[in-house]
């Protein structure tokens, strides 16, 4: 199943094999560089049905790192165009996940901590901004205050999201993913660890939801019918008092009303332990159950992830009906070609059909070669 083609509203993906959106950290105020023209195109050239690029920021304000793309500027999208046409040359569909980071944002770089920034991180060049979040109180000790979102702060955010996904077409993608999970701006909305706010916006889980789901519902609107709709979401806080896969499951019955066509099924970060800490012991698929609880309890689209790495493993998960697209992140940076590469060890590309025509001709005769020298006694 992992190589049969998937429609998605009018976008027809060629296999059920996505490229995980991966924070590259090497955005230069907000637009593409060099490495991301490669990197991105070289992931198409692997033979993923679907390439999302990283989690890009939808204000100056909402980017997690200095380093972090945006889409905040009609000026970005020229960048933007180029990765999506690379994609789509090389035979794969581009997809961008759309994100605030909340009280995440103003982070240093993972290499140079992956924590709150501070004087060295400014003496190397980047700047400090202040953060906003439902509430005032800070990730953890020594992390930066945010201020507390109040209407003006709410209408320019869910604004800001309209407009990201208004470029986001404009600059060739055709799928959007809204990032609602590990400890950003609207799962820091959705947990009751991060919001307790006594408005509108906080207190039940009716109103904790109320804004990501605004904002879905504005995105779906000016994407229009024919686009498919994601949004990732922590299946679960894992920590205690926190969101819970049942809440989950609540939610994504409002999303599918609202015109989302796949949960993309991550957990954790609502913390500063990391981006997806959850105090889950991690194993190969240890997040692949909450794709398949909400699939079968919900009946939409979802998608699995989280230490993927072999094709068998990754074949089972659809058979079983456990989840209708397999996302790979870090596999993929290990290995650019691993859909590729599993079409040969499911013995149904001894052509080298998908591969790049510029490698087509060569990897044939490498494998003759090959092949002779097998024969040979």
């Amino acid at each position: 199943m992992l190589f049969e083609n998937l429609k998605i509203r009018d976008v027809n993906l060629k296999n059920r094999v996505v490229v995980s959106p991966m924070c590259q950290y090497s955005a230069k105020d907000g637009y593409v560089q060099t490495h991301h023209r490669t990197h991105y195109g070289q992931l198409a050239m692997g033979g993923a049905g679907l390439v999302f690029i990283e989690a890009t920021g939808v204000t100056p304000q909402g980017r997690i790192t200095n380093g972090c793309l945006g889409i905040w500027d009609d000026k970005q999208i020229d960048g933007l165009r180029e990765i999506t046409q690379s994609v789509k040359v090389l035979g794969s569909i581009p997809a961008i996940q759309l994100g605030h980071a909340g009280q995440k944002a103003s982070m240093q770089r993972p290499w140079h901590g992956n924590g709150p920034q501070t004087r060295i991180d400014t003496d190397r060049g980047d700047i400090i901004w202040e953060p906003i979040a439902p509430m005032d109180r800070p990730l953890d000790e020594g992390w930066l205050k945010p201020k507390r979102m109040e209407r003006i702060e709410l209408d320019e955010v869910k604004n800001a999201f309209v407009k990201a996904a208004q470029r986001s077409i404009e600059a060739g993608f055709e799928v959007v993913e809204v990032h609602m999970a590990h400890g950003y701006l609207l799962h820091s909305f959705l947990s009751p660890l991060s919001n307790f706010r006594d408005d509108e916006y906080g207190g039940t889980i009716e109103n904790r939801m109320r804004f990501p789901v605004e904002i879905v519902k504005k995105v779906r609107e000016i994407i229009g019918e024919k686009v498919p709709l994601f949004v990732r979401i922590s299946a679960e806080d894992g920590l205690d008092g926190g969101w819970t896969i049942k809440d989950s499951v609540q939610l994504c019955h409002i999303l599918k009303e609202a015109g989302v066509d796949v949960i993309d099924c991550s957990s954790g970060g609502n913390s500063s332990k990391g981006a997806t800490a959850s105090g889950q012991k991690r194993k190969s698929g240890f997040q692949v159950p909450f794709a398949e609880k909400i699939k079968n309890e919900v009946g939409i689209k979802t998608q699995a992830v989280g230490l993927i790495r072999t094709f068998d493993f990754a074949n089972s998960i659809l058979e079983e009906k456990q989840a209708d697209l397999i996302a790979l992140g870090r596999q993929h940076l290990f290995n650019p070609f691993w859909t590729n590469q599993a079409r040969e060890l499911a013995n149904k590309n001894q052509d080298f059909e998908e591969w790049p025509q510029q490698y087509r001709w060569w990897l044939s005769k490498w494998k003759s070669a090959l092949d002779d020298i097998n024969e040979k006694p």
